[in-house]
């Protein structure tokens, strides 16, 4: 098997992989995932289209992780491997999709707008 890569995006954060078969190893920006996520819920997270098709110790991931905070950042970390996952064996998209793995969630941050402290909050009214 070559080399298969995909992309995945949340909120700012840009999630470029590449799979190639292997022992299960998974390394972000030249580093473990156990260093990158501290936390075992994120490490959850990306792993979760992994576990669901059986294939935790099948593939080595090597990562290219940009922008954003730790959470989108894993999102779209998830969302880049059941892509990549889906390249490799389409039937299994009809599971990734039912657990929401192939979903993009498009929410980000609105604009500020002009006239504004913020997106939506407006300067507080007094009448005097």
């Amino acid at each position: 098997m070559e080399t298969i890569n995909a992309l995945g995006r949340r909120k700012s954060s840009v999630a470029r992989i590449f799979l190639t078969e292997g022992t299960g190893k998974i390394t972000i920006n030249k580093r473990d995932i156990a260093d990158y996520f501290p936390s075992p819920i994120l490490q959850y997270v990306v792993k979760q289209p992994l576990a669901l098709l059986d294939a935790t110790e099948k593939y080595d991931i090597k990562v290219n992780l940009d922008g954003g905070g730790f959470t989108g950042q894993s999102q779209a970390l998830r969302l880049a491997i059941a892509r990549a996952l889906v390249k490799i064996n389409a039937d299994d998209k009809k599971a990734l999709r039912a657990e929401g793995f192939i979903t993009r969630d498009s929410r980000s941050v609105e604009r500020k707008k002009p006239g504004q402290p913020k997106a939506r909050r407006h300067f507080q009214f007094s009448k005097r």
